[in-house]
């Protein structure tokens, strides 16, 4: 308890330092500004990437249909016509 009121003492006597308080509350202010920052640029990348694993799903989802297509066009070859365009075209970036 005595370590207790010695530290409050003393803590009374910085903070009548107006140059200490001073200090402290613009190191204080700082550290809020970094806090608000760093949560912006965190929901910010959590949106950018939940924006990229529902793209990368959705590729998923479109490959996962081509491959049925294709496999279908190997028992019905009168899909071919429709489906050799489609099979001829690069990857999407």
């Amino acid at each position: 308890m005595n370590i207790l009121c010695q530290f409050v003492k003393l803590a009374g006597l910085i903070m009548k330092c107006e140059t200490t308080n001073t200090i402290l509350t613009f190191i204080l202010g700082a550290l809020v500004l970094l806090g608000v920052i760093f949560a912006l640029k965190t929901i910010n990348q959590t949106r950018e990437l939940r924006l990229v694993a529902n793209r990368a799903t959705e590729l998923i989802r479109e490959q996962a249909f081509f491959n049925n297509c294709f496999d279908y066009g190997k028992t019905h070859p009168d899909i071919n016509r429709i489906l050799q365009p489609l099979a001829a075209k690069p990857a999407a970036h």
